[in-house]
């Protein structure tokens, strides 16, 4: 059997995080979606739909087939890559989903179990991403079933809210073999102490805290986890990371090559990103290659308490949350003391400066609080930072994201428009 995973139209929600991903790649609780699947379905050949301007990175990060019907050969599960595979999931697909069935909820496909022959019929409908509209063609020749309980991600802040229980399920997925990193006889650790996995190489110093009564925690391999930091399970902390003397909190998930210190409490950081001084992160989402600037800080609720409203596709929409953070997509840099308010984006390679109360679009230099105008931020700026920042961590630039970078920079222009953003020299 192949398992295909597919976006649909709901990518346009995560803006500014997919704006360098497929929303399948975006991490929640130990793995992304991608790496879920991965897991679940060990016999199977993977295979990814996408935006056809990620394909590039997107094979590089995700080595399998993309975007190419002509090699089906064999029926095919297509999976939404909104869809959490949980164990409710995986249940539905294996009791439930036979040959051409798929399963709906709201209008909206999250599964299809299709014969190759099908499968190669409609394929084409998943090259883009997917609307209602256009699966209404395949739902034609597929049996039916109807949900309403699936663990779907509509929104950014639903990657952040299930933080907690995905990496409690995840945890299931870790092996004692993995567990082979040292925890220093002077570290505490208070709870089940097998809910504790340090990974090969990883080192917990004398003084760190590891709190597992609430749920598990995993510390990767060559993470070196600083005297002083205190984490409060459900927590995973990827590979060749460190944790300078940090408070991490309940619901926290971070990826490879981190600089985590400060205080961080139910937030995604993916891979490569640095948040290593004072400051608090709360309830938000911070993509790929961020610097997080010192004493940086978030607000992640109101001052009246009430339910933290968002801009989505120009309209804004009640999360129906008290606590919601902020989002900020890959490459972005926030200077010494900026201050994030309550469920603010910020966009691709944007420099944000001061007191942030407006969503900031991609490749913006912004300051408004400290009286300068939004100003656009150079291309030649953004590639040549980035080979910057890339070698800092070992990483070679190459010419594929140089051009994710240049059709970004295009693909956002009137987002900038729209934002009073102008063409000048940034001056304070």
């Amino acid at each position: 059997m192949i398992v295909a995973l597919f976006e649909d139209d709901y990518f346009e929600n995560f803006l500014p995080l997919t704006h360098t991903r497929a929303v399948f790649e975006l991490r929640g609780g130990m793995f992304a979606p991608v790496q879920r699947a991965q897991k679940m379905f060990l016999e199977s050949r993977m295979f990814l739909f996408s935006r056809s301007y990620l394909l590039p990175t997107l094979k590089r990060r995700v080595p399998c087939p993309t975007n190419d019907i002509d090699i089906i050969d064999d029926e095919v599960l297509f999976i939404n890559g909104a869809l959490h595979l949980n164990k409710q999931t995986h249940q539905l697909i294996n009791k439930k989903l036979g040959k051409n069935t798929s399963v709906i909820q709201n209008d909206r496909l999250a599964l299809a179990r299709l014969s190759e022959t099908v499968a190669k019929k409609h394929g084409n409908l998943f090259l883009n991403p997917l609307t209602n509209e256009k699966s209404k063609k395949l739902l034609k020749e597929c049996s039916l079933l109807e949900s309403a309980q699936l663990p779907f991600m509509s929104y950014p802040w639903d990657l952040v809210d299930s933080g907690s229980e995905l990496i409690k399920e995840d945890f299931a997925f870790v092996a004692k073999e993995e567990c082979k990193g040292v925890i220093d006889e002077r570290a505490v650790i208070y709870g089940d102490k097998t809910k504790v996995c340090v990974g090969e190489g990883g080192v917990v110093e004398a003084c760190a805290i590891l709190d597992a009564r609430k749920g598990p925690i995993y510390i990767g391999e060559n993470t070196v986890v600083h005297s002083g930091s205190r984490i409060s399970g459900p927590v995973y902390i990827g590979n060749s990371t460190i944790v300078a003397s940090a408070l991490i909190r309940e619901g926290c998930s971070i990826g490879d090559v981190c600089r985590i210190g400060g205080e961080l409490e139910q937030t995604v950081v993916q891979s490569f990103s640095n948040k290593y001084h004072l400051g608090y992160i709360g309830h938000s989402y911070i993509g790929e290659w961020v610097n997080i600037g010192a004493a940086t800080t978030n607000s992640n609720l109101k001052n009246t308490y009430g339910t933290v409203k968002i801009v989505l596709k120009e309209k804004r929409v009640d999360t129906g949350r008290t606590k919601v953070g902020c989002f900020i997509g890959d490459h972005a840099k926030t200077s010494i003391g900026t201050q994030i308010y309550t469920g603010r984006k910020i966009g691709v390679a944007s420099h944000a400066h001061g007191f942030i109360t407006e969503d900031v679009p991609s490749f913006t230099v912004w300051a408004k609080s400290l009286g300068a105008k939004p100003v656009e931020l150079n291309l030649k700026s953004a590639i040549e930072t980035q080979k910057r920042v890339f070698a800092r961590r070992g990483a070679k630039q190459t010419k594929e994201d140089i051009e994710l970078l240049k059709k970004l920079f295009t693909y956002t222009l009137q987002e900038r428009r729209k934002a009073g953003v102008i063409k000048k020299k940034f001056e304070l």
